[in-house]
Protein backbone atom coordinates (compact mmCIF):
# COMPACT_ATOMS: atom_id res chain seq x y z
CA UNK A 1 0.00 0.00 0.00
CA UNK A 2 1.43 3.20 -1.09
CA UNK A 3 2.57 5.77 1.78
CA UNK A 4 0.06 8.14 1.25
CA UNK A 5 -2.56 5.67 1.35
CA UNK A 6 -2.18 4.43 4.91
CA UNK A 7 -2.18 7.78 6.21
CA UNK A 8 -5.90 8.18 4.79
CA UNK A 9 -6.64 4.97 6.07
CA UNK A 10 -4.98 5.19 9.79
CA UNK A 11 -7.35 8.43 9.72
CA UNK A 12 -10.28 6.91 8.16
CA UNK A 13 -9.65 4.33 11.90
CA UNK A 14 -9.33 7.23 13.97
CA UNK A 15 -12.25 8.95 12.90
CA UNK A 16 -14.28 5.72 12.96
CA UNK A 17 -13.32 5.11 16.89
CA UNK A 18 -13.59 8.93 17.31
CA UNK A 19 -17.37 8.68 16.17
CA UNK A 20 -17.87 5.42 17.73
CA UNK A 21 -16.83 7.01 21.16
CA UNK A 22 -19.68 9.74 20.07
CA UNK A 23 -22.23 7.59 19.39
CA UNK A 24 -21.73 5.66 22.44
CA UNK A 25 -21.69 9.02 24.87
CA UNK A 26 -24.95 9.82 22.97
CA UNK A 27 -26.52 6.54 24.18
CA UNK A 28 -24.79 7.17 27.58
CA UNK A 29 -26.20 10.83 28.06
CA UNK A 30 -29.85 9.70 27.42
CA UNK A 31 -29.95 6.98 29.95
CA UNK A 32 -28.64 9.09 32.24
CA UNK A 33 -31.30 11.39 31.65
CA UNK A 34 -33.69 8.99 32.63
CA UNK A 35 -31.84 7.43 35.48
CA UNK A 36 -31.69 10.99 37.15
CA UNK A 37 -35.48 10.69 37.47
CA UNK A 38 -36.86 10.82 40.52
CA UNK A 39 -37.80 6.71 41.14
CA UNK A 40 -39.86 5.18 43.63
CA UNK A 41 -38.90 2.57 45.59
CA UNK A 42 -39.67 -1.10 44.90
CA UNK A 43 -42.62 -1.92 46.16
CA UNK A 44 -42.87 -5.59 47.81
CA UNK A 45 -45.32 -8.17 45.96
CA UNK A 46 -48.51 -7.60 46.46
CA UNK A 47 -50.32 -10.53 44.46
CA UNK A 48 -49.74 -14.34 43.42
CA UNK A 49 -52.28 -15.02 41.14
CA UNK A 50 -54.12 -13.35 38.16
CA UNK A 51 -50.66 -11.64 36.63
CA UNK A 52 -51.31 -10.01 33.51
CA UNK A 53 -48.49 -8.32 31.53
CA UNK A 54 -48.66 -4.84 30.14
CA UNK A 55 -46.88 -5.56 26.73
CA UNK A 56 -43.29 -6.33 27.44
CA UNK A 57 -43.35 -5.72 30.72
CA UNK A 58 -44.87 -7.64 33.60
CA UNK A 59 -47.54 -7.05 36.73
CA UNK A 60 -45.97 -4.54 39.13
CA UNK A 61 -47.91 -6.35 41.67
CA UNK A 62 -46.99 -9.58 40.96
CA UNK A 63 -43.42 -8.53 39.54
CA UNK A 64 -42.01 -5.55 41.25
CA UNK A 65 -38.48 -6.34 41.15
CA UNK A 66 -36.09 -7.45 43.74
CA UNK A 67 -32.12 -7.25 44.32
CA UNK A 68 -29.93 -9.41 46.49
CA UNK A 69 -29.10 -7.58 49.59
CA UNK A 70 -25.44 -7.50 48.95
CA UNK A 71 -24.95 -7.21 45.40
CA UNK A 72 -22.34 -4.30 44.79
CA UNK A 73 -20.49 -2.93 42.18
CA UNK A 74 -17.83 -5.35 43.11
CA UNK A 75 -19.92 -8.33 43.32
CA UNK A 76 -21.55 -7.86 40.23
CA UNK A 77 -18.65 -6.96 37.71
CA UNK A 78 -16.83 -9.90 38.57
CA UNK A 79 -17.03 -12.26 35.33
CA UNK A 80 -18.88 -15.33 35.53
CA UNK A 81 -21.28 -13.78 38.56
CA UNK A 82 -24.29 -13.72 36.77
CA UNK A 83 -23.71 -17.46 35.69
CA UNK A 84 -22.69 -18.19 40.20
CA UNK A 85 -26.00 -16.77 41.75
CA UNK A 86 -28.65 -17.89 38.83
CA UNK A 87 -31.18 -20.69 40.85
CA UNK A 88 -34.70 -20.76 39.62
CA UNK A 89 -36.15 -24.30 40.54
CA UNK A 90 -38.89 -25.73 38.18
CA UNK A 91 -41.45 -25.63 40.98
CA UNK A 92 -40.95 -21.54 40.85
CA UNK A 93 -40.72 -21.64 37.51
CA UNK A 94 -44.07 -23.42 37.05
CA UNK A 95 -46.10 -21.19 39.54
CA UNK A 96 -44.95 -17.71 38.11
CA UNK A 97 -46.46 -19.23 34.34
CA UNK A 98 -49.37 -20.16 35.67
CA UNK A 99 -49.68 -17.44 37.84
CA UNK A 100 -49.59 -15.33 34.65
CA UNK A 101 -52.08 -17.41 32.53
CA UNK A 102 -48.77 -18.92 30.25
CA UNK A 103 -48.78 -22.43 29.57
CA UNK A 104 -45.70 -24.60 30.84
CA UNK A 105 -43.54 -25.14 29.24
CA UNK A 106 -43.94 -22.79 26.89
CA UNK A 107 -43.70 -23.48 23.15
CA UNK A 108 -40.04 -22.75 22.12
CA UNK A 109 -38.84 -19.65 22.00
CA UNK A 110 -41.79 -17.73 22.48
CA UNK A 111 -40.95 -17.11 26.33
CA UNK A 112 -38.65 -17.15 28.63
CA UNK A 113 -38.46 -16.48 32.41
CA UNK A 114 -36.74 -13.45 32.72
CA UNK A 115 -35.22 -11.46 35.73
CA UNK A 116 -36.66 -7.87 35.90
CA UNK A 117 -34.17 -6.57 37.27
CA UNK A 118 -31.50 -8.88 35.54
CA UNK A 119 -28.89 -10.76 37.46
CA UNK A 120 -26.19 -9.00 35.85
CA UNK A 121 -27.08 -6.29 37.90
CA UNK A 122 -27.86 -7.78 41.29
CA UNK A 123 -30.92 -8.39 40.42
CA UNK A 124 -31.83 -11.70 42.97
CA UNK A 125 -34.19 -14.87 42.20
CA UNK A 126 -37.35 -14.52 43.63
CA UNK A 127 -40.63 -14.91 42.50
CA UNK A 128 -40.78 -10.75 43.13
CA UNK A 129 -38.25 -10.52 40.05
CA UNK A 130 -39.27 -13.19 37.72
CA UNK A 131 -41.86 -13.13 35.13
CA UNK A 132 -42.70 -15.03 31.88
CA UNK A 133 -41.66 -12.33 29.24
CA UNK A 134 -42.61 -12.97 25.79
CA UNK A 135 -40.34 -12.80 22.21
CA UNK A 136 -42.97 -11.34 20.13
CA UNK A 137 -44.41 -8.65 20.08
CA UNK A 138 -41.11 -7.03 19.96
CA UNK A 139 -39.51 -5.34 22.36
CA UNK A 140 -39.56 -8.80 23.93
CA UNK A 141 -36.75 -10.71 25.79
CA UNK A 142 -34.18 -10.28 23.48
CA UNK A 143 -34.20 -6.59 23.20
CA UNK A 144 -34.30 -6.90 26.84
CA UNK A 145 -31.70 -9.06 27.02
CA UNK A 146 -28.91 -5.73 25.20
CA UNK A 147 -30.18 -3.68 27.66
CA UNK A 148 -29.12 -5.72 30.69
CA UNK A 149 -26.01 -6.47 28.87
CA UNK A 150 -25.99 -2.35 28.34
CA UNK A 151 -26.49 -1.62 31.89
CA UNK A 152 -23.92 -4.01 33.26
CA UNK A 153 -21.35 -2.41 30.69
CA UNK A 154 -21.96 0.99 32.31
CA UNK A 155 -22.30 0.13 35.82
CA UNK A 156 -18.96 -1.47 35.69
CA UNK A 157 -17.23 0.70 33.90
CA UNK A 158 -18.60 3.83 36.33
CA UNK A 159 -20.38 5.93 34.39
CA UNK A 160 -23.78 4.29 35.69
CA UNK A 161 -24.85 4.01 39.44
CA UNK A 162 -26.06 0.12 40.52
CA UNK A 163 -28.72 1.44 42.33
CA UNK A 164 -30.64 3.65 39.44
CA UNK A 165 -30.13 1.47 37.15
CA UNK A 166 -31.74 -1.36 38.90
CA UNK A 167 -34.70 0.97 39.97
CA UNK A 168 -35.03 2.05 35.77
CA UNK A 169 -34.88 -1.34 34.67
CA UNK A 170 -38.19 -2.32 36.72
CA UNK A 171 -39.73 0.65 36.30
CA UNK A 172 -39.44 0.76 32.37
CA UNK A 173 -36.52 -1.41 31.07
CA UNK A 174 -38.38 -0.16 27.42
CA UNK A 175 -37.55 3.64 27.87
CA UNK A 176 -33.97 2.47 28.43
CA UNK A 177 -34.25 0.56 25.28
CA UNK A 178 -35.82 3.45 23.45
CA UNK A 179 -32.46 5.87 24.54
CA UNK A 180 -29.82 3.21 23.16
CA UNK A 181 -28.16 4.58 19.63
CA UNK A 182 -28.64 1.80 17.38
CA UNK A 183 -24.97 1.79 16.69
CA UNK A 184 -25.04 0.17 20.74
CA UNK A 185 -27.63 -2.25 20.05
CA UNK A 186 -26.08 -3.68 17.16
CA UNK A 187 -22.84 -4.10 19.07
CA UNK A 188 -24.35 -5.98 21.44
CA UNK A 189 -26.43 -8.06 19.29
CA UNK A 190 -22.99 -8.68 17.55
CA UNK A 191 -21.27 -9.42 20.09
CA UNK A 192 -23.51 -12.25 21.94
CA UNK A 193 -24.74 -13.51 18.35
CA UNK A 194 -25.77 -16.81 20.02
CA UNK A 195 -28.39 -14.73 21.81
CA UNK A 196 -29.39 -11.42 21.01
CA UNK A 197 -30.91 -11.62 17.29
Amino acid sequence: MPPGQRTVTAVEQRLAAAVGVLEQSSSLSRVSALLAKEQDPLPPRSKTAGCTVAGPLPDRGCTPGSVFAGATVEKICVPGYSKSVRSVSTKLRKQLFAAYGVAYPPASGAYELDHLIPLAIGGDNSAANLFPEAAEPRPGFKEKDVVEVYLQEQVCAGTLDLAAAQTQVAADWIAVYNALDKSDVSRIRQKYANWAN
